[in-house]
Protein backbone atom coordinates (compact mmCIF):
# COMPACT_ATOMS: atom_id res chain seq x y z
CA UNK A 1 0.00 0.00 0.00
CA UNK A 2 1.25 3.46 -0.88
CA UNK A 3 -0.13 6.36 1.10
CA UNK A 4 0.13 10.12 1.12
CA UNK A 5 -1.67 13.17 2.40
CA UNK A 6 -1.94 16.87 1.95
CA UNK A 7 -3.40 19.77 3.89
CA UNK A 8 -4.99 22.98 2.74
CA UNK A 9 -7.07 25.71 4.21
CA UNK A 10 -10.63 25.77 2.84
CA UNK A 11 -14.03 26.74 4.18
CA UNK A 12 -16.61 23.99 4.55
CA UNK A 13 -20.19 24.98 5.23
CA UNK A 14 -19.02 28.33 6.53
CA UNK A 15 -17.53 26.82 9.69
CA UNK A 16 -14.41 24.74 8.97
CA UNK A 17 -11.14 26.57 8.41
CA UNK A 18 -8.92 23.58 7.71
CA UNK A 19 -9.24 20.32 5.75
CA UNK A 20 -6.78 17.46 5.80
CA UNK A 21 -7.08 15.41 2.60
CA UNK A 22 -5.84 11.83 2.95
CA UNK A 23 -5.00 9.94 -0.21
CA UNK A 24 -4.31 6.21 -0.22
CA UNK A 25 -3.69 3.90 -3.15
CA UNK A 26 -4.19 0.18 -2.59
CA UNK A 27 -3.24 -2.52 -5.09
CA UNK A 28 -5.08 -5.86 -4.84
CA UNK A 29 -3.68 -9.09 -6.23
CA UNK A 30 -5.06 -12.61 -6.06
CA UNK A 31 -4.51 -15.72 -8.16
CA UNK A 32 -7.34 -17.33 -10.12
CA UNK A 33 -6.22 -20.88 -10.91
CA UNK A 34 -7.66 -23.72 -12.98
CA UNK A 35 -6.89 -27.29 -12.04
CA UNK A 36 -8.31 -30.77 -11.68
CA UNK A 37 -8.25 -32.88 -8.53
CA UNK A 38 -7.45 -30.05 -6.16
CA UNK A 39 -7.61 -32.43 -3.15
CA UNK A 40 -5.51 -35.19 -4.67
CA UNK A 41 -2.48 -35.49 -2.37
CA UNK A 42 -0.04 -34.97 -5.24
CA UNK A 43 -1.67 -31.68 -6.32
CA UNK A 44 0.17 -29.02 -4.32
CA UNK A 45 -1.80 -26.03 -5.62
CA UNK A 46 -3.84 -25.44 -2.44
CA UNK A 47 -0.81 -25.96 -0.21
CA UNK A 48 1.28 -23.56 -2.30
CA UNK A 49 -1.42 -20.88 -2.39
CA UNK A 50 -2.01 -21.01 1.37
CA UNK A 51 1.70 -20.90 2.16
CA UNK A 52 2.43 -18.09 -0.28
CA UNK A 53 2.77 -15.18 2.18
CA UNK A 54 4.53 -17.18 4.94
CA UNK A 55 6.07 -20.34 3.45
CA UNK A 56 7.70 -21.58 6.65
CA UNK A 57 4.71 -21.69 9.01
CA UNK A 58 1.72 -23.99 9.53
CA UNK A 59 -1.55 -22.41 8.49
CA UNK A 60 -4.99 -23.02 10.03
CA UNK A 61 -8.05 -23.28 7.82
CA UNK A 62 -11.77 -23.59 8.37
CA UNK A 63 -13.41 -25.44 5.48
CA UNK A 64 -17.08 -24.94 4.60
CA UNK A 65 -18.84 -27.03 1.96
CA UNK A 66 -22.08 -26.44 0.09
CA UNK A 67 -24.41 -29.27 1.18
CA UNK A 68 -25.40 -29.90 -2.43
CA UNK A 69 -21.76 -30.48 -3.33
CA UNK A 70 -21.24 -32.74 -0.32
CA UNK A 71 -24.25 -34.83 -1.31
CA UNK A 72 -22.99 -35.17 -4.89
CA UNK A 73 -19.46 -36.03 -3.79
CA UNK A 74 -19.76 -38.30 -0.72
CA UNK A 75 -16.01 -38.83 -0.42
CA UNK A 76 -15.19 -35.10 -0.46
CA UNK A 77 -14.82 -34.66 3.31
CA UNK A 78 -12.53 -37.66 3.54
CA UNK A 79 -10.47 -36.31 0.63
CA UNK A 80 -10.12 -32.91 2.30
CA UNK A 81 -9.02 -34.43 5.60
CA UNK A 82 -6.53 -36.72 3.82
CA UNK A 83 -5.11 -33.76 1.89
CA UNK A 84 -4.54 -31.75 5.05
CA UNK A 85 -2.94 -34.76 6.73
CA UNK A 86 -0.63 -35.30 3.74
CA UNK A 87 0.44 -31.65 3.86
CA UNK A 88 0.36 -31.34 7.65
CA UNK A 89 3.70 -29.56 7.77
CA UNK A 90 1.99 -26.50 6.25
CA UNK A 91 -1.76 -27.07 6.66
CA UNK A 92 -3.99 -27.60 9.68
CA UNK A 93 -7.76 -28.01 9.84
CA UNK A 94 -9.32 -25.83 12.53
CA UNK A 95 -12.19 -28.35 12.61
CA UNK A 96 -13.56 -31.11 10.43
CA UNK A 97 -15.10 -29.66 7.23
CA UNK A 98 -18.63 -28.40 7.87
CA UNK A 99 -21.58 -28.11 5.49
CA UNK A 100 -23.92 -25.24 4.75
CA UNK A 101 -27.23 -25.27 2.86
CA UNK A 102 -26.83 -24.44 -0.81
CA UNK A 103 -28.75 -22.28 -3.23
CA UNK A 104 -30.11 -18.75 -2.96
CA UNK A 105 -32.01 -19.36 0.35
CA UNK A 106 -28.63 -19.50 2.13
CA UNK A 107 -28.37 -15.76 1.47
CA UNK A 108 -31.76 -15.08 3.08
CA UNK A 109 -31.21 -16.55 6.56
CA UNK A 110 -29.89 -14.15 9.25
CA UNK A 111 -29.77 -16.99 11.78
CA UNK A 112 -27.30 -18.84 9.59
CA UNK A 113 -25.07 -15.77 9.47
CA UNK A 114 -25.07 -15.54 13.26
CA UNK A 115 -24.29 -19.25 13.58
CA UNK A 116 -21.33 -18.92 11.26
CA UNK A 117 -19.95 -15.86 13.06
CA UNK A 118 -20.23 -17.69 16.37
CA UNK A 119 -18.55 -20.80 15.00
CA UNK A 120 -15.60 -18.80 13.69
CA UNK A 121 -15.28 -17.15 17.09
CA UNK A 122 -15.31 -20.55 18.82
CA UNK A 123 -12.57 -21.84 16.53
CA UNK A 124 -10.40 -18.79 17.01
CA UNK A 125 -10.32 -17.91 13.32
CA UNK A 126 -8.06 -14.86 13.10
CA UNK A 127 -6.73 -12.62 10.37
CA UNK A 128 -3.92 -15.06 9.58
CA UNK A 129 -6.29 -18.02 9.35
CA UNK A 130 -8.05 -19.09 6.18
CA UNK A 131 -11.69 -19.69 5.40
CA UNK A 132 -11.95 -22.11 2.48
CA UNK A 133 -15.42 -22.22 0.97
CA UNK A 134 -16.46 -24.86 -1.56
CA UNK A 135 -19.75 -24.34 -3.37
CA UNK A 136 -21.96 -22.44 -5.75
CA UNK A 137 -22.26 -18.69 -6.08
CA UNK A 138 -24.82 -18.20 -3.31
CA UNK A 139 -22.70 -19.98 -0.70
CA UNK A 140 -19.59 -18.12 -1.88
CA UNK A 141 -21.44 -14.81 -1.55
CA UNK A 142 -22.66 -15.52 1.98
CA UNK A 143 -19.44 -16.97 3.36
CA UNK A 144 -17.49 -14.21 1.62
CA UNK A 145 -19.56 -11.60 3.45
CA UNK A 146 -18.94 -13.31 6.80
CA UNK A 147 -15.20 -13.55 6.10
CA UNK A 148 -15.02 -9.92 4.99
CA UNK A 149 -16.66 -8.71 8.20
CA UNK A 150 -14.98 -11.03 10.72
CA UNK A 151 -11.99 -9.20 12.19
CA UNK A 152 -12.61 -6.72 9.32
CA UNK A 153 -11.35 -9.34 6.90
CA UNK A 154 -10.25 -12.96 7.17
CA UNK A 155 -8.34 -14.57 4.30
CA UNK A 156 -10.87 -16.23 2.00
CA UNK A 157 -10.10 -18.95 -0.54
CA UNK A 158 -12.96 -19.76 -2.89
CA UNK A 159 -13.40 -23.11 -4.62
CA UNK A 160 -16.36 -22.47 -6.94
CA UNK A 161 -18.19 -25.61 -7.98
CA UNK A 162 -20.64 -24.41 -10.66
CA UNK A 163 -20.24 -23.18 -14.21
CA UNK A 164 -21.64 -19.81 -13.18
CA UNK A 165 -19.37 -19.45 -10.14
CA UNK A 166 -16.16 -20.55 -11.88
CA UNK A 167 -16.70 -18.16 -14.76
CA UNK A 168 -18.26 -15.20 -12.96
CA UNK A 169 -19.69 -15.13 -9.43
CA UNK A 170 -16.75 -16.78 -7.70
CA UNK A 171 -13.87 -14.84 -9.22
CA UNK A 172 -14.72 -11.21 -8.46
CA UNK A 173 -14.70 -8.94 -5.42
CA UNK A 174 -18.38 -8.88 -4.44
CA UNK A 175 -19.84 -10.62 -1.38
CA UNK A 176 -23.33 -10.27 -0.02
CA UNK A 177 -26.63 -11.52 1.34
CA UNK A 178 -30.24 -10.73 0.58
CA UNK A 179 -32.37 -8.67 2.95
CA UNK A 180 -35.70 -6.83 3.05
CA UNK A 181 -36.80 -8.49 -0.16
CA UNK A 182 -33.81 -7.16 -2.11
CA UNK A 183 -31.03 -9.23 -3.65
CA UNK A 184 -27.54 -8.47 -2.30
CA UNK A 185 -28.85 -5.58 -0.20
CA UNK A 186 -26.17 -6.20 2.45
CA UNK A 187 -22.62 -6.89 1.37
CA UNK A 188 -19.02 -5.89 1.03
CA UNK A 189 -16.40 -5.50 -1.67
CA UNK A 190 -13.53 -7.71 -0.55
CA UNK A 191 -11.13 -9.46 -2.93
CA UNK A 192 -10.52 -13.12 -2.08
CA UNK A 193 -7.08 -14.38 -1.12
CA UNK A 194 -7.30 -16.84 -4.03
CA UNK A 195 -9.76 -18.60 -6.31
CA UNK A 196 -9.15 -22.25 -7.23
CA UNK A 197 -11.35 -23.52 -10.03
CA UNK A 198 -11.36 -27.32 -10.00
CA UNK A 199 -13.04 -28.41 -13.22
CA UNK A 200 -13.81 -31.82 -11.71
CA UNK A 201 -16.53 -30.18 -9.59
CA UNK A 202 -18.50 -29.36 -12.73
CA UNK A 203 -19.12 -33.07 -13.24
CA UNK A 204 -21.21 -33.16 -10.05
CA UNK A 205 -23.75 -30.63 -11.34
CA UNK A 206 -27.28 -31.44 -12.37
CA UNK A 207 -28.05 -30.83 -16.02
CA UNK A 208 -30.19 -27.83 -15.08
CA UNK A 209 -27.47 -26.17 -13.01
CA UNK A 210 -24.81 -26.84 -15.64
CA UNK A 211 -26.94 -25.22 -18.33
CA UNK A 212 -27.92 -22.25 -16.14
CA UNK A 213 -24.29 -21.25 -15.76
CA UNK A 214 -23.83 -20.86 -19.50
CA UNK A 215 -25.91 -17.67 -19.32
CA UNK A 216 -23.09 -15.65 -17.77
CA UNK A 217 -20.64 -16.74 -20.47
CA UNK A 218 -23.10 -15.65 -23.15
CA UNK A 219 -23.65 -12.39 -21.27
CA UNK A 220 -19.99 -11.41 -21.16
CA UNK A 221 -19.53 -12.38 -24.81
CA UNK A 222 -22.41 -10.10 -25.82
CA UNK A 223 -20.97 -7.05 -24.12
CA UNK A 224 -17.26 -7.65 -24.66
CA UNK A 225 -16.21 -10.27 -27.20
CA UNK A 226 -18.04 -11.00 -30.45
CA UNK A 227 -15.57 -13.75 -31.34
CA UNK A 228 -16.37 -15.55 -28.10
CA UNK A 229 -20.09 -15.33 -28.90
CA UNK A 230 -19.37 -16.80 -32.34
CA UNK A 231 -17.62 -19.71 -30.61
CA UNK A 232 -20.49 -20.20 -28.15
CA UNK A 233 -22.97 -20.14 -31.03
CA UNK A 234 -20.96 -22.72 -32.99
CA UNK A 235 -20.46 -24.97 -29.96
CA UNK A 236 -23.95 -24.67 -28.44
CA UNK A 237 -24.71 -28.35 -29.06
CA UNK A 238 -21.54 -29.55 -27.31
CA UNK A 239 -22.15 -27.16 -24.42
CA UNK A 240 -25.68 -28.44 -23.99
CA UNK A 241 -24.28 -31.98 -23.84
CA UNK A 242 -21.60 -30.88 -21.32
CA UNK A 243 -18.72 -31.95 -23.55
CA UNK A 244 -15.70 -31.55 -21.21
CA UNK A 245 -13.39 -29.72 -23.60
CA UNK A 246 -16.02 -27.22 -24.69
CA UNK A 247 -17.16 -26.63 -21.11
CA UNK A 248 -13.61 -26.06 -19.89
CA UNK A 249 -12.87 -23.51 -22.61
CA UNK A 250 -16.15 -21.69 -22.00
CA UNK A 251 -15.46 -21.36 -18.28
CA UNK A 252 -11.86 -20.21 -18.76
CA UNK A 253 -12.66 -17.65 -21.46
CA UNK A 254 -15.65 -16.32 -19.56
CA UNK A 255 -13.51 -15.93 -16.45
CA UNK A 256 -10.79 -14.13 -18.41
CA UNK A 257 -13.28 -11.60 -19.75
CA UNK A 258 -14.82 -10.96 -16.35
CA UNK A 259 -11.39 -10.54 -14.75
CA UNK A 260 -10.24 -8.27 -17.56
CA UNK A 261 -13.19 -5.97 -16.91
CA UNK A 262 -12.46 -5.86 -13.18
CA UNK A 263 -8.81 -5.04 -13.87
CA UNK A 264 -9.33 -2.39 -16.56
CA UNK A 265 -12.68 -0.74 -15.83
CA UNK A 266 -11.18 1.64 -13.28
CA UNK A 267 -14.17 0.94 -11.01
CA UNK A 268 -13.89 -2.56 -9.51
CA UNK A 269 -15.82 -1.50 -6.40
CA UNK A 270 -18.63 0.10 -8.41
CA UNK A 271 -18.25 3.62 -7.04
CA UNK A 272 -19.74 4.95 -10.28
CA UNK A 273 -23.01 4.07 -11.96
CA UNK A 274 -21.84 1.80 -14.79
CA UNK A 275 -22.21 -1.96 -14.38
CA UNK A 276 -21.87 -3.57 -17.81
CA UNK A 277 -21.30 -7.00 -16.26
CA UNK A 278 -24.88 -6.77 -15.01
CA UNK A 279 -26.31 -6.82 -18.52
CA UNK A 280 -29.77 -8.39 -18.28
CA UNK A 281 -29.64 -8.38 -14.49
CA UNK A 282 -32.11 -5.63 -13.57
CA UNK A 283 -34.97 -7.90 -14.66
CA UNK A 284 -33.19 -11.09 -13.61
CA UNK A 285 -32.85 -10.08 -9.98
CA UNK A 286 -36.53 -9.18 -9.84
CA UNK A 287 -37.55 -12.44 -11.52
CA UNK A 288 -35.53 -14.43 -8.99
CA UNK A 289 -37.32 -12.69 -6.15
CA UNK A 290 -40.77 -12.99 -7.72
CA UNK A 291 -40.23 -16.69 -8.33
CA UNK A 292 -39.09 -17.19 -4.73
CA UNK A 293 -35.92 -18.59 -6.33
CA UNK A 294 -37.71 -21.20 -8.42
CA UNK A 295 -35.65 -19.62 -11.20
CA UNK A 296 -31.93 -20.24 -11.07
CA UNK A 297 -29.84 -17.07 -11.39
CA UNK A 298 -28.59 -18.04 -14.84
CA UNK A 299 -32.11 -18.83 -16.03
CA UNK A 300 -33.33 -15.42 -14.88
CA UNK A 301 -30.31 -13.75 -16.54
CA UNK A 302 -31.15 -15.49 -19.81
CA UNK A 303 -34.70 -14.12 -19.74
CA UNK A 304 -33.43 -10.69 -18.71
CA UNK A 305 -30.98 -10.63 -21.60
CA UNK A 306 -33.72 -11.45 -24.10
CA UNK A 307 -35.77 -8.57 -22.72
CA UNK A 308 -32.88 -6.10 -22.97
CA UNK A 309 -31.84 -7.38 -26.39
CA UNK A 310 -35.37 -6.92 -27.70
CA UNK A 311 -35.42 -3.44 -26.15
CA UNK A 312 -32.15 -2.73 -27.98
CA UNK A 313 -33.89 -3.69 -31.24
CA UNK A 314 -36.99 -1.63 -30.45
CA UNK A 315 -34.85 1.45 -29.81
CA UNK A 316 -32.89 1.11 -33.05
CA UNK A 317 -29.59 -0.14 -31.63
CA UNK A 318 -29.41 -3.86 -32.35
CA UNK A 319 -30.35 -5.59 -35.60
CA UNK A 320 -33.15 -8.14 -35.81
CA UNK A 321 -30.63 -10.61 -37.22
CA UNK A 322 -28.38 -10.25 -34.17
CA UNK A 323 -31.37 -10.72 -31.86
CA UNK A 324 -32.35 -13.93 -33.64
CA UNK A 325 -28.80 -15.28 -33.29
CA UNK A 326 -28.78 -14.52 -29.58
CA UNK A 327 -32.20 -16.04 -28.92
CA UNK A 328 -31.39 -19.12 -30.99
CA UNK A 329 -28.12 -19.70 -29.10
CA UNK A 330 -29.83 -19.39 -25.73
CA UNK A 331 -32.44 -21.90 -26.85
CA UNK A 332 -29.90 -24.35 -28.28
CA UNK A 333 -27.95 -24.59 -25.01
CA UNK A 334 -31.23 -25.10 -23.13
CA UNK A 335 -31.71 -21.71 -21.49
CA UNK A 336 -35.19 -20.17 -21.12
CA UNK A 337 -36.33 -17.11 -23.04
CA UNK A 338 -39.62 -16.58 -21.23
CA UNK A 339 -41.35 -16.96 -17.89
CA UNK A 340 -44.93 -16.01 -17.09
CA UNK A 341 -43.68 -13.87 -14.19
CA UNK A 342 -42.81 -11.21 -16.75
CA UNK A 343 -46.55 -10.45 -16.91
CA UNK A 344 -47.29 -10.69 -13.19
CA UNK A 345 -48.85 -7.48 -11.87
CA UNK A 346 -48.58 -5.89 -8.44
CA UNK A 347 -51.41 -4.46 -6.33
CA UNK A 348 -51.36 -1.27 -8.37
CA UNK A 349 -51.77 -3.19 -11.63
CA UNK A 350 -48.18 -2.52 -12.74
CA UNK A 351 -45.95 -5.25 -14.12
CA UNK A 352 -44.00 -6.34 -11.05
CA UNK A 353 -40.77 -6.98 -12.97
CA UNK A 354 -40.45 -3.25 -13.65
CA UNK A 355 -39.71 -2.66 -9.98
CA UNK A 356 -36.29 -4.09 -10.80
CA UNK A 357 -35.43 -0.81 -12.51
CA UNK A 358 -36.02 1.16 -9.33
CA UNK A 359 -33.99 -1.30 -7.29
CA UNK A 360 -31.19 -0.98 -9.82
CA UNK A 361 -31.40 2.81 -9.64
CA UNK A 362 -31.16 2.74 -5.84
CA UNK A 363 -28.31 0.22 -5.89
CA UNK A 364 -26.38 2.51 -8.25
CA UNK A 365 -26.77 5.59 -6.08
CA UNK A 366 -29.81 7.22 -7.64
CA UNK A 367 -28.86 7.30 -11.32
CA UNK A 368 -30.14 4.46 -13.44
CA UNK A 369 -27.57 2.95 -15.79
CA UNK A 370 -28.55 -0.03 -17.92
CA UNK A 371 -26.37 -1.68 -20.54
CA UNK A 372 -27.97 -2.36 -23.92
CA UNK A 373 -26.40 -3.70 -27.11
CA UNK A 374 -25.34 -1.80 -30.23
CA UNK A 375 -24.13 -5.05 -31.73
CA UNK A 376 -22.93 -8.41 -30.54
CA UNK A 377 -19.76 -7.75 -28.55
CA UNK A 378 -20.47 -4.07 -27.92
CA UNK A 379 -22.59 -2.61 -25.13
CA UNK A 380 -23.89 0.90 -24.63
CA UNK A 381 -25.19 2.64 -21.52
CA UNK A 382 -28.60 4.27 -21.20
CA UNK A 383 -30.05 6.12 -18.24
CA UNK A 384 -33.74 5.58 -18.77
CA UNK A 385 -36.03 2.81 -19.96
CA UNK A 386 -39.39 3.57 -21.54
CA UNK A 387 -42.20 1.60 -19.89
CA UNK A 388 -44.38 1.35 -22.99
CA UNK A 389 -41.46 -0.02 -25.00
CA UNK A 390 -40.66 -2.55 -22.28
CA UNK A 391 -44.26 -3.76 -22.29
CA UNK A 392 -44.08 -4.22 -26.05
CA UNK A 393 -40.92 -6.25 -25.58
CA UNK A 394 -42.59 -8.47 -23.00
CA UNK A 395 -45.53 -9.06 -25.32
CA UNK A 396 -43.15 -9.91 -28.13
CA UNK A 397 -41.49 -12.48 -25.88
CA UNK A 398 -44.87 -13.91 -24.85
CA UNK A 399 -45.92 -14.27 -28.45
CA UNK A 400 -42.73 -16.22 -29.23
CA UNK A 401 -42.39 -18.44 -26.17
CA UNK A 402 -45.40 -17.86 -23.91
CA UNK A 403 -46.77 -21.32 -24.50
CA UNK A 404 -43.67 -22.83 -22.86
CA UNK A 405 -43.92 -24.19 -19.34
CA UNK A 406 -42.73 -21.84 -16.61
CA UNK A 407 -39.09 -22.54 -15.93
CA UNK A 408 -38.42 -24.96 -13.10
CA UNK A 409 -42.05 -25.59 -12.26
CA UNK A 410 -42.02 -28.54 -9.95
CA UNK A 411 -38.25 -28.93 -10.23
Amino acid sequence: MVGGSSSRAAPVGGSADHIHVQRTAVSFEYPVCFTRGVFRPGNTLLRDVVARPEPDRRHRAFVLVDAGVADSWPSLQTSIEAYFEEHGDRLELAAAPETLPGGEPVKCDPALLETLYRRMRELGIDRHSYVIVIGGGAVLDMVGYVAATTHRGVRLIRLPTTVLAQGDAGIGVKNGVNAFGAKNYIGAFAPPFAVLNDLDFLETLSERDAVAGIAEAIKVSLIADAAFFDWLESNAHDLALREPGASAYMVRRGAELHLDHLATSGDPFELGSARPLDFGHWAAHQLETLSEHRLRHGEAVSIGMVLDCRYSVETGRLSERALERICATLGRVGLPRWDALLRQVDDAGRYAVLAGLEEFREHLGGRLTVTLLDEIGSGTEVHEMDTATLLRCIEWMRSRWGSDEAVGRGA
